[in-house]
């Protein structure tokens, strides 16, 4: 298996991975070469093995993170050799035999200096690497023991326990709604245990929520115990512990020095069994913990209650597996609330802040983005100071090394670093990465986890590929609370993420650490105070002193580069210095148009160009040279045609082109492209979309067709779907079709259907007939429908209906069904629209229908409705959450149009309180 780049280790394992294919290769072959090869390998491959103990080392010393530095940026700078050393030999190895290769390489070796310079950097390399020796011999590192180091802290978490209700703002609310629900069933006949399960971001105040809960239910249980676990449990401790808060008539439980594990959790469940307890399970970090503990306490009939708390869903949700039990999410404080614990903490009420403050103050916060943890903390900073604004302002600027270096920030540091600490080294490197990106900045997930992959950040797993394995990242960094999930669509998953401010400063400080990411602007400028050179830099606000700063910089190592500011494209300097990149984006960068993109072709490692909604008109002719490149991003740009020679860059898995861009000749034999979108049907020639159908790895399509009677659109339309049809049998998931004034009847033709598609959209207003009949038997694996139609009937409901795995349908309709529709079936179904622009229709639901429906948007005709007195049947949608109704009142009058409302209020809303979480009424 590839191992991949990361941020403590650099390229250290992926280079001991190119210097064996070198030796197994061609030019392992060649004399002269096959011994630097060797001696490189062997040097690095003993620095490696003591690179990968000494970084598992919890708090290594001075001397240690010296020598990693160092070991780091060798390790890039070879590769950076290499690399320059393989694509001077491939363009002389291009033609003819071994033997050729060999004349040519002989010739060439014996010419490095006056040509590269490369063997000038081998000899420096080889006096690099024995001079990292002589330092780990200097510093006597293999002296120093390679196991994690322990430490016997005090709990940052302490204050939390013991924290007073006067001085606690924002948790009445949620407190008492918990108290609520956990003392819901204390009169009724089901006495279960229940769980309750706090989930959240670290700093968010779980451990203070938990603690109010229990000291205002304590009184109504017999025992109340409160038992952390933390990130390294010791079961048997933990038990003991618990055993120790019980009371114990006989006395057996005075000494239990010499009770093994499973001792302890018998007795526990002795003393528990016949009582009302309630135990609160503090700072759970994995399911095996929770597992190993929940067995001490029996479910027993006395309506006992636990409460855990923990920053990791899967966590939460494991420890809540009843129907009976909850999992409560942890939000952060509101503005006012925020404002209202700052303010109180440094004057004593919110209503002393000098006006001199009250801009600084706000700008804090917001960089506090409603966590308590940093409120208190930074509050507590500031209550020391003095009551001046330069003295404030520098406190606001300087958070990010504050955070090292204040003990009054040390508390919040370590909590916030403890999720971080507890990431796999793999995840660690992926979250360091989101540094590239501006505050308050909100990450395509897409985007991220490409991003990631041309890195080298991701290895396939366990027959993953690289695409889903980089996927699994993404969400176990949403499901450890380390970001924030963003746009949450219809499957439950979140199409981006967003990083806490305060969790952004301290994965800037770990980049700085590795001279992993270099960021210029936003407050945050690292040129300086680094070793090594840049090796990612990202540039989101410059001034004529950084342009100067940056001029002066070696861009030769530069692997990727992100600009987040228009203003700043007219500062960079040439593409020809980045010739290392394998990143470049420049997403919704204005002015982009303006920077000379002519020498993108001397970026021969680049795997990632992004620049979507720029005013790029097209593409430089040099992009064809990018035969590496994987993923090419120019949507909502003007661009309508593609370079000639485009299809060499066969190594190209994502294509997302302008909009109304013409297909490339020959894409056949882009035979790696997983996705293409952005392209016209219409206006592409018609052989090219034929030839989307040699394309057996695509995997998601986004096209435009246009409609017309022409047979040149006739044309189009049969080559479209002789291209679908060969593509019935790959692994097509997604389907989207764009256009307008037209039908899509043609794709009633479409065979085999492919039964990997999960998402079908038809975005304009051409439409179907009908409900193609062949939809339900053949795509079982279809979760979005988005499908237009000329005429909404009950008959095409019922095929619809017999989707299995059907969660998002939205159905747009032309034309008004002249009696009412019933709608059945739909097992899997949560959200269900329907819309028209001209028309309306009466729905009505019967009892088993979409019986997992959340949210519900209806548009209901007034005059077909009251021929059946309004009712619409949603009490028979029992898990609907959220609905909206919007009443067609043409053709009836006034007295009709208010007598549906009120009937509709009174037999739905006023009869579903308490079902629907929001029901809103909408009249036209």
């Amino acid at each position: 298996m590839e191992v991949a780049v990361s941020a403590s280790h650099g390229v250290m394992g992926p280079l001991l991975g190119k210097l064996a294919d070198l030796l197994a290769g061609k030019y392992g072959r060649i004399r002269g070469v096959r011994g630097e090869i060797l001696s490189l390998q062997v040097e690095l491959t003993s620095m490696h093995a003591a690179l990968k103990n000494y970084t598992m080392l919890e708090d290594p010393d001075v001397e240690v993170m010296t020598w990693i530095s160092l070991l780091r940026e060798l390790a890039y700078d070879t590769e950076d050799c290499i690399d320059k050393f393989i694509r001077r030999l491939g363009k002389r190895g291009r033609r003819g035999g071994f033997k050729e290769l060999l004349r040519d390489t002989t010739r060439f070796l014996k010419s490095l200096d006056s040509r590269c310079g490369i063997a000038d950097q081998i000899d420096e390399l080889k006096a690099r690497i024995k001079h990292v020796k002589e330092v780990k011999d200097c510093y006597k590192l293999s002296e120093i023991p390679c196991s994690k180091t322990e430490h016997a802290a005090v709990d940052p978490r302490l204050c939390a326990l013991f924290a007073e209700e006067a001085h606690l703002v924002g948790v009445e609310g949620p407190r008492d709604d918990l108290v609520k629900w956990m003392l819901k069933e204390e009169n009724s006949s089901t006495k279960d245990r229940k769980v309750l399960s706090i989930v959240g971001f670290g700093g968010l105040g779980k451990t203070t929520l938990a603690n109010e809960v229990y000291r205002k239910i304590q009184g109504h249980f017999d025992c109340q115990v409160f038992v952390s676990v933390s990130q390294k449990p010791y079961i048997k401790n933990i038990i003991k512990d618990v055993i120790s808060q019980v009371p114990c008539q006989d006395g057996s439980t005075k000494d239990t020095s010499d009770w093994d594990e499973k001792k302890s959790i018998a007795k526990l469940r002795e003393l528990l069994q016949d009582k009302r307890y309630l135990v609160i399970v503090d700072d759970i970090w994995s399911t095996q913990a929770w597992n190993n503990i929940k067995c001490a306490f029996p479910y027993n009939n006395c309506s006992s209650r636990i409460i855990t708390t923990t920053r990791i869903i899967d966590v939460a949700r494991s420890c809540c597996p009843g129907s009976d039990d909850r999992v409560y999410e942890m939000t952060a404080l509101s503005d006012l609330h925020s404002k209202r614990l700052f303010l109180k903490r440094i004057f004593g009420s919110e209503d002393h802040c000098p006006d001199m403050l009250k801009e600084s103050s706000n700008e804090i916060l917001k960089k506090c983005g409603g966590l308590p943890l940093a409120i208190i903390s930074i509050s507590s900073l500031l209550a020391n100071r003095p009551v001046v604004k330069e003295e404030w302002e520098k406190i606001r600027r300087s958070i990010g090394s504050a955070l090292e270096n204040n003990q009054s920030l040390e508390g919040m540091s370590k909590i916030l670093l403890l999720s971080y600490n507890d990431l796999p080294p793999n995840l660690k490197t992926c979250l360091l990465y989101l540094s590239v990106f501006p505050e308050d900045y909100v990450i395509d997930r897409e985007r991220l986890v490409r991003r990631w992959i041309a890195e080298g950040f991701i290895s396939e797993e366990r027959g993953q590929s690289q695409q889903e394995v980089a996927e699994i990242y993404f969400y176990e960094l949403v499901n450890k609370s380390m970001v924030q999930p963003e746009d949450i669509g219809y499957d439950g998953k979140a199409r981006a993420c967003r990083v806490h401010d305060m969790m952004l400063e301290i994965i800037i400080s770990k980049s700085n650490e590795d001279n992993f990411i270099v960021v210029i602007g936003g407050g945050q400028t690292t040129l300086a105070n680094r070793q090594g050179f840049i090796r990612r830099l990202s540039i989101q606000q410059i001034d004529v002193e950084l342009v100067h700063l940056l001029a002066q910089e070696d861009l030769s190592h530069v692997r990727s580069l992100t600009v987040t500011c228009s203003a700043c494209v007219k500062h960079l300097p040439s593409l020809a210095k980045f010739e290392a990149l394998r990143v470049l984006d420049f997403q919704g960068c204005e002015g982009l148009e303006e920077y000379d993109m002519k020498s993108i072709g001397k970026l021969l490692q680049l795997k990632y160009l992004n620049f979507p909604a720029t005013r790029i008109s097209k593409l430089p002719s040099e992009i064809v040279l990018l035969r590496d490149l994987e993923t090419l991003h120019f949507g909502a740009t003007p661009v309508e045609e593609l370079p000639i020679g485009f299809a060499q860059l066969t190594k190209l898995q994502h294509l997302i082109a302008g909009g109304w861009t013409i297909i490339p000749k020959k894409i056949g034999n882009m035979r790696n492209l997983r996705e293409i979108s952005g392209f016209s049907i219409t206006g592409s020639p018609a052989d090219a979309v034929e030839d989307l159908g040699n394309l057996p790895g695509l995997e998601e399509i986004d096209i435009y067709l246009d409609g017309g009677e022409s047979d040149e659109f006739r044309r189009h339309e049969e080559m479209l779907l002789s291209s679908l049809c060969k593509l019935g049998s790959c692994k097509l998931r997604s389907l989207r079709i764009r256009g307008n004034d037209g039908s899509l009847e043609f794709l009633g033709s479409w065979s085999p259907l492919p039964f990997t598609l999960q998402e079908f959209y038809m975005v304009g207003d051409y439409c179907f007939t009908k409900v193609p009949e062949c939809i339900a038997p053949a795509l079982t694996s279809l979760s979005f429908l988005d499908i237009n139609l000329a005429e909404l009937t009950e008959e095409g409901l019922v095929t619809l209906g017999e989707l299995p795995a059907l969660l998002h349908l939205v159905l747009w309709f032309r034309t008004r069904p002249d009696d009412r529709v019933i709608v059945r079936g739909f097992p899997s179904l949560k959200q269900f629209t329907i819309y028209s622009n001209d028309a309306s229709a009466y729905v009505t639901f019967v009892k088993g229908s979409m019986p997992k429906l959340k949210k519900l948007d209806l548009l209901i005709n007034v005059s077909t409705a009251k021929t059946y007195g309004f009712h619409l049947g949603i009490e028979h949608l029992t898990c609907l959450k959220q609905a909206t109704a919007r009443l067609d009142n043409r053709g009836a009058t006034p007295s009709e149009r208010k007598a549906a409302e009120a009937v509709i209020r009174v037999e739905d809303d006023v009869r579903l309180a308490g079902l629907l979480g929001d029901l809103e009424w909408h009249t036209e």
